[in-house]
């Protein structure tokens, strides 16, 4: 699995990897169905919805048990 970083489009992450979406809403990221999330990087919207990227980007990257 390619390594996930701030930049990457939720969209397209969720569209590439739908096994993401538990991952994100676990770690506060709830707008996964927005229009916004189609054009809005990970780290663009962390910083809106105040979460801290890093903390999600580790969990978007951890390996699967």
């Amino acid at each position: 699995m390619a390594k996930f970083t701030q930049d990457m489009i939720i969209g397209d992450v969720v569209r590439d990897n739908p096994e993401l979406v538990d991952t994100f809403v676990a770690n506060g990221m709830h707008c996964i169905g927005c229009p916004s999330a189609q054009m809005e990087s990970i780290g663009d919207a962390c910083m809106v919805h105040g979460l801290n990227t890093n903390t999600l980007l580790d969990a978007l990257n951890k390996p699967e048990a």
